[in-house]
């Protein structure tokens, strides 16, 4: 810690990457599966998938213990296999990417939107051209931006996936509950694949959900979920005529949700949309605050911000610049604010590197954006004052770095600053 953060440090404040809120029903809830005796999978769960395809307006939402699980459905049910090609961006978390190889097929990655850290059907469409054996499309939402599936043009992702006939499955992690037109991330493509994972906008702790309009995919999620049983417990329980017969008619997972999860993710589902508001105006926020730094980008939408699921609050430090990322990083947590980067991409991670024998030469804008990429906290527990604090922090990190010693002054940002109590550092 250098002199000045020391000479701070009373003043410093305890603000996490991420907190959870569960202030609603969530206790009653669980409790009520607790007096049930049935602890995993029943009504609950079946409640939670009710409600879930009807925000999303889709016939079939399937509960599960993961997103990645979800997407691991979502290949199975596709047919993906060995020698099979996926196409998927570098910019995401490794399970985009192992759910590929799970099913012995083979990952082709691909570059992003500098302006949304997206794929788009544009570049999809060019990566198409590129690799003509394609056989599914696996598309990350990223930050809870709602990429565009379909427009007039027929220029959209769903459009340019359903013109050359490959599966679009949408790993959706962060867009819950993220819509563009009134149409809702879900609804369109093969399969779309959330996440309920304690960082998310709702979490079960652990969770997810599989969204399809095909029957037909729907029977396969639900076989392959549970063993590949034909019958779920819940069913034999509550049916009790021959509830022990059941068969077996495909080797499948272990992907259920239980009760105890998907009643917290009830309760989280009844504040659903107040808690993406919040995120919005923390997103708000750092964008008034933020945008006269010139030595970091922010991430840009073309959507209403209340279509935005608002997940992330990435921002870029130039890697080219004077000032580092990882330093950044470093000055934030010293001043108590925890911060993360999402992410190191699949092209730099050893096993797919090796494997695939991949160089970063070829990914020029996943680089630029995780060389200097920072996560900034943005969930709905945050308060204006803690917001404030964040962006004073980032103002008072890119002085430092920017002015001779004897020159510093935050008092150019007098209340803010002063609204902190940080004190000024060369009194």
């Amino acid at each position: 810690m250098n002199q000045r953060s020391a000479e701070r440090s009373s003043f410093v404040r305890d603000i996490p990457f991420a907190r959870v809120d569960c202030s609603g029903r969530e206790l009653e809830y669980v409790g009520q599966v607790l007096e049930s005796g049935w602890l995993t999978t029943a009504s609950k769960s079946k409640e939670l998938e009710e409600k879930f395809a009807e925000l999303i307006g889709c016939k079939h939402a399937i509960a599960v213990n993961s997103c990645t699980s979800a997407l691991h459905l979502a290949l199975d049910a596709c047919n993906i296999g060995t020698g099979d090609k996926v196409l998927l961006p570098s910019l995401t978390f490794t399970a985009t990417a192992e759910v590929v190889r799970y099913m012995g097929a083979d990952p082709v990655l691909m570059d992003v939107d500098k302006t949304t850290g997206c794929i788009s059907g544009e570049l999809v469409a060019e990566a198409l051209e590129r690799h003509s054996d394609i056989k599914a499309v696996l598309a990350v939402h990223y930050g809870g931006y709602p990429i565009e599936m379909t427009n007039s043009l027929g220029s959209g992702l769903a459009d340019i996936c359903n013109a050359h006939g490959v599966h679009l499955v949408n790993d959706s992690a962060h867009a819950l509950p993220a819509h563009r037109g009134g149409v809702y991330i879900g609804y369109e493509g093969d399969i779309t694949c959330f996440s309920f994972y304690a960082n998310k906008t709702m979490t079960t702790g652990e969770g997810g959900m599989l969204t399809t309009n095909s029957d037909d995919i729907a029977k396969r999620a639900r076989l392959m979920r549970l063993h590949g049983i034909d019958r779920d417990a819940w069913d034999r329980y509550t049916k009790q005529s021959g509830a022990w017969e059941y068969d077996v008619t495909a080797p499948g997972f272990k992907y259920n949700l239980p009760d105890l999860n998907a009643a917290v993710g009830l309760a989280q589902f009844e504040r659903l949309e107040d808690m993406r508001r919040k995120r919005q105006n923390c997103a708000a926020f750092y964008q008034n605050e933020l945008a006269d730094i010139g030595a970091i980008r922010l991430f840009e939408s073309d959507v209403a911000p209340e279509e935005h699921a608002w997940h992330l609050f990435p921002i870029v430090v130039d890697p080219e610049g004077t000032f580092s990322r990882n330093e950044l990083i470093n000055f934030l947590a010293e001043n108590g604010i925890g911060t993360s980067v999402h992410y190191k991409p699949i092209h730099r991670l050893k096993y797919y590197r090796e494997r695939y024998s991949l160089n970063p030469r070829d990914y020029p804008v996943t680089e630029e954006i995780w060389q200097g990429c920072v996560s900034l906290p943005i969930y709905n527990l945050l308060e204006e004052k803690d917001l404030r604090y964040i962006s004073d922090s980032i103002h008072l990190f890119f002085q430092e770095c920017e002015l001779p010693q004897a020159q510093h002054n935050i008092r150019e940002r007098p209340t803010s600053m002063e609204a902190h109590a940080i004190p000024n550092t060369t009194s």
